[in-house]
């Protein structure tokens, strides 16, 4: 008995009652029954997003009537700038996408760094009230020796400091070779041409610069030989230790003296 292109059988295919999740599907002969999945429900998708945070049910920052910033960080009012900063960088991740919270958490870093500024400028100026009270009190000689010494600026003073420092050991380094006279004029070139540049005075300039020698060269005859010999090399000799200070006065000289 023959079959004529048999067709598969689907079972309530269009039946409403037929549930919507499988199917079955029987064909004839070798065919093994199989299944058809249809779009599964919407049930998946809604429960993922109920489950992913929206921003406005971020977690809220509990202590944002807090008044002091100190406190409403977390952290002590001696704590270091690195504790405040990791407690800042930790609250803002943890309540990250409320706004409230973030705004709350930044004002009181804020306020604290303020304070922390403040705190430095003021211990600043009372520093330098405080000198200029000591300098107003102090004896007339005093005040008289300090009306001829000015503070410059930071990096005026490493300039001529490395400037000297270098024709120190440059003297020392040609030790062996000869005596330093030449560094010695060098640096005295040097000390003028800075002191005329600060008081426009050639002559002022060269009074000052040949009594920097002057002094230096004797502070060092007498300081010398008084330094005990193991505390020296070998090879320095009385002439070489002696420019030292002299370049230490020139330093002195160029750099603090009006």
């Amino acid at each position: 008995m023959s079959f004529s292109s048999p067709q598969p059988r689907l079972f309530s295919a269009l039946n409403p009652t037929t549930p919507r999740f499988l199917l079955p599907i029987s064909f004839p002969g070798n065919v093994k029954s199989s299944s058809i999945g249809l779009p599964s429900c919407r049930c998946c998708s809604v429960s993922s997003t109920l489950s992913s945070p929206s921003p406005g049910n971020a977690q809220k920052f509990p202590r944002l009537k807090v008044w002091d910033p100190y406190k409403r960080l977390g952290v002590g009012c001696d704590a270091s700038e690195e504790e405040i900063w990791g407690s800042r960088n930790f609250l803002l991740q943890q309540y990250s996408g409320n706004e409230q919270s973030e705004e709350s958490i930044e004002a009181a870093f804020e306020k604290i760094l303020m304070a922390s500024f403040q705190h430095r400028k003021k211990t600043k100026i009372n520093l330098k009230s405080k000198l200029k009270k000591k300098v107003e009190e102090s004896p007339p000689w005093v005040q008289n020796l300090l009306s001829f010494v000015e503070l410059p600026p930071t990096d005026v003073i490493f300039r001529r400091l490395f400037l000297f420092a270098f024709m120190a050991g440059w003297s020392i380094m040609n030790s062996a070779e000869g005596g330093p006279a030449f560094q010695v004029a060098v640096s005295l070139a040097a000390c003028i041409y800075f002191l005329n540049e600060k008081t426009k005075s050639l002559a002022r300039a060269c009074t000052i610069g040949f009594g920097a020698l002057v002094t230096g060269w004797i502070c060092g005859s007498v300081m010398v030989p008084n330094i005990p010999a193991l505390l020296l090399h070998p090879t320095w000799s009385l002439e070489l230790l002696t420019s030292l200070v002299v370049y230490f006065a020139f330093f002195l000289a160029c750099t603090f003296l009006k």
